[in-house]
């Protein structure tokens, strides 16, 4: 049977516009363009409540949801063509980008796209980080990065991080090091 009768041959649903990226099960791929925010996760009325590092709390608020260890950071979401925000509780992810991080033949993971494979369910959730080779930013994802400013900060006081009211916006990491190269 046809399925061009039903649908156009070239349909693709539409992307949602979400700011935030949520990991989907198979392949993810980014490009992380902020340094991370790091801090603790709590959860009071079903609303996730942000500390900065230094200050976690002495227990959570529901003994049955333990506090998070996070980083949130502006990324490149390929399959959403979209700037958006990737909080990352998970240790494995956590430590797989720091372990390239630390690595003399990757380094900093803003020089190269990353992706982050998710197999599996609930507890049996699986993640894996492959790093791709280096490559310059496409200007086109810089430029859209410029587009819409975020400030990462925002997420310790709940307000929107993509708010224009915003004072400050968290600065591209790509820009920085690129003119420390230059130097």
């Amino acid at each position: 049977m046809n399925n061009a009768l039903f649908l156009p041959s070239d349909y693709q649903a539409p992307k949602s516009s979400n700011f935030y990226m949520k990991i989907q099960d198979g392949e993810n791929k980014i490009r992380i363009l902020s340094q991370p925010i790091l801090g603790w996760e709590d959860w009071i009325d079903k609303k996730p409540v942000r500390y900065r590092l230094s200050e976690k709390p002495q227990k959570p608020h529901d003994n049955k949801k333990p506090l998070k260890h996070f980083w949130s950071m502006i990324v490149w979401n390929y399959t959403e063509e979209e700037i958006q925000i990737l909080h990352i509780t998970q240790a494995s992810i956590r430590s797989s980008i720091e372990a390239l991080s630390h690595d003399s033949d990757w380094g900093l993971p803003y020089f190269y796209d990353i992706k982050i494979i998710r197999r599996g369910n609930m507890m049996e959730t699986e993640y894996m980080v492959n790093p791709l080779p280096h490559k310059s930013l496409d200007p086109i994802i810089a430029e859209r990065f410029y587009e819409r400013p975020c400030n990462l900060d925002a997420l310790f006081s709940n307000k929107d991080p993509f708010s224009h009211e915003n004072e400050f916006f968290t600065p591209g990491m790509f820009n920085k090091i690129e003119r420390i190269k230059e130097v």
